[in-house]
């Protein structure tokens, strides 16, 4: 039996990544998925899963597509138990360090699609009796390091205020919210040269970047009854990096 037998999964950004990773290892935990995602990618990674997963072309910070999708979810699978908000943008930071201009493109997706996910998610876990939350931040919004954009550190800590606040409100009812913080993980979207990523990967106290199916088995965890007393949490799932002074 896996630990997510019977359950019913919304994972965002599962094009790629750390969502993808986190779709395969749902399914194989006996979980049912919706794999959501822009870039149309989703397909792929439900015909690489096979069964047990519904693609879902969404954008997140459109509320008229997040309801559609809850809707086509509850169509499909007849409940929601968990919500994985994966999907969020980069960028690099502009050479004023601080810009206002950041503020749309880094808060779009990385904080109004979180929020936005997570108003039609409650809704829907009340129906079934409760469910959790996993919302993916950065270990930015923890440590800022140098380099990072201000409005992405800064939309990423709107993550964890967010998720507290459900976690507190919602938790009588039986939701729980929860939030990973990753560090350096080694996505398709982290390109660079050799010297750059081995210079990424050694701030991490394990010396290594991390792989997306390492915090896929955290959110797996988090999303399972096996953390049914932890909420209002944030996991830095980092290597280590956010544990050292430097």
């Amino acid at each position: 039996m896996g630990m997510l037998d019977g359950k019913v999964a919304v994972i965002t950004g599962a094009g790629s990544g750390i969502a993808k990773a986190s779709t395969k290892l749902f399914v194989q935990e006996g979980a049912k998925v919706v794999a959501v995602d822009i870039s149309g990618a989703e397909k792929e990674t439900a015909a690489e899963v096979g069964g047990n997963v519904l693609p879902f072309h969404c954008d997140v910070s459109d509320e008229t597509s997040v309801a559609a999708m809850f809707e086509a979810t509850i169509k499909e699978f007849g409940r929601v138990d968990a919500v994985l908000n994966v999907a969020g943008t980069h960028g690099t930071r502009p050479p004023e360090v601080v810009a206002v201009s950041e503020f749309e493109k880094m808060t779009q997706v990385n904080l109004r699609g979180v929020l936005i996910m997570t108003e039609h998610a409650i809704p829907a876990m009340l129906r079934s009796g409760g469910g959790s939350i996993v919302n993916f931040s950065s270990i930015s919004a923890v440590n800022v390091q140098s380099r990072t954009s201000v409005m992405y550190a800064a939309a990423k800590a709107g993550t964890h205020a967010l998720t507290k606040a459900v976690a507190v409100e919602y938790g009588p009812k039986g939701i729980r919210a929860n939030v990973i913080a990753p560090g350096f993980t080694l996505t398709e979207i982290m390109k660079g040269p050799p010297e750059l990523l081995r210079e990424m990967s050694s701030k991490a106290a394990l010396k290594r970047g991390g792989q997306p199916r390492e915090l896929a088995e955290v959110a797996a965890f988090l999303a399972s009854d096996r953390a049914s007393f932890v909420t209002g949490v944030i996991i830095p799932v980092d290597g280590g990096w956010s544990a050292r002074l430097a």
